[in-house]
């Protein structure tokens, strides 16, 4: 099976987004946070994406659903990357 390739970006809209590089369509939009979103980075397997958000948490979302799958808590300010 061949694997979809994306990229993600992250929003001061309180989203990232994965997109399909080839024709420029939105693959998922990652709904979740309540601030802005500062980094979006996927995990060396290519099968989550880690963001970092002004909300003082990150999140871990499965890249082939768009979903939600943990949410790491415990800063006390403002999560600047991942």
């Amino acid at each position: 099976r061949c694997r979809r390739t994306l990229l993600a970006t992250a929003s001061n809209d309180c989203t990232a987004r994965l997109w399909d590089p080839s024709d420029g369509s939105t693959a998922h939009i990652l709904v979740g946070h309540f601030g802005q979103v500062y980094a979006a980075v996927f995990s060396p397997d290519g099968s989550r994406i880690v963001t970092a958000s002004e909300d003082r948490t990150a999140r871990v979302w499965d890249v082939v659903t768009g979903g939600h799958v943990s949410q790491l808590l415990g800063h006390s300010g403002e999560v600047l990357s991942a």
